[in-house]
C-alpha cells in the first residue's frame, strides 16, 4: 500500500489507534465502576456505553480515511462530503435506534450507560488534543507552488537565474 498523499492520514490513524487502545483501558474502568454501582447491569451498561461512544467517534475519522483513497480524483471533493455526511447520517440514525431500543431494559442502569458515553466522548476529545498539538500538520496542506510563471516576464527582458545565468 503506497503512503496517502493527503497530510491528515496520519494524523487520523495515530488518533483512531491510541483511541482504540483507550477504550480498552476505559472499557475496563467503566465495567468495575459499573459492578460495584449496580452489579450485573451496571457492569453490562459501562461496557455498552463505552462501546457505543467508541464505535460513533471512530466512524468519523475512518470515513475521513476511506474519502481520502479518492484524493486527486476530479470528484474527490464531492465524494469527500458524501462519505463522511453518508458516515453522520448512519451514525445519527443508528445512535437514535439504540437508543430507543435500550431505553426501558431492564439489564441497562442509565446513569452508569450516560456516564460511561460521556467518559468515551472526553476520552475521545482527549486524544483527538494530544495528537493533533503533537504531530506536525503544514499550514497550507497538499499544496504545491509553481516555480515561476512565464507569463510574468516582459518581452525582452533579460532575467539572470541562480542555474545557468542570463535567462531571455
Amino acid at each position: 500500500m503506497s503512503p496517502s498523499p493527503v497530510s491528515s492520514t496520519p494524523i487520523l490513524r495515530r488518533t483512531l489507534i491510541w483511541s482504540a487502545v483507550a477504550t480498552g483501558a476505559l472499557a475496563v474502568i467503566a465495567a468495575v465502576v459499573g459492578y460495584l454501582v449496580a452489579q450485573g447491569s451496571g457492569l453490562v451498561s459501562g461496557l455498552l456505553g463505552v462501546l457505543i461512544a467508541a464505535l460513533f467517534l471512530a466512524i468519523t475519522g475512518i470515513s475521513i480515511l476511506v474519502a481520502n483513497r479518492w484524493y486527486g480524483e476530479p470528484l474527490y471533493l464531492q465524494l469527500f462530503f458524501a462519505i463522511v455526511l453518508g458516515g453522520w447520517l448512519v451514525k445519527l440514525g443508528v445512535f437514535f435506534l439504540v437508543m430507543v431500543l435500550v431505553s426501558g431494559q431492564p439489564w441497562i442502569h442509565p446513569t452508569v450507560f450516560l456516564l460511561s458515553i460521556v467518559a468515551g466522548v472526553l476520552m475521545s476529545l482527549v486524544i483527538d488534543v494530544v495528537v493533533l498539538m503533537r504531530m506536525r500538520l503544514p499550514v497550507v496542506s497538499d499544496a504545491s507552488l509553481p516555480t515561476e510563471v512565464p507569463e510574468d516576464r516582459a518581452p525582452g527582458a533579460e532575467y539572470r537565474t541562480p542555474d545557468n545565468g542570463p535567462a531571455s
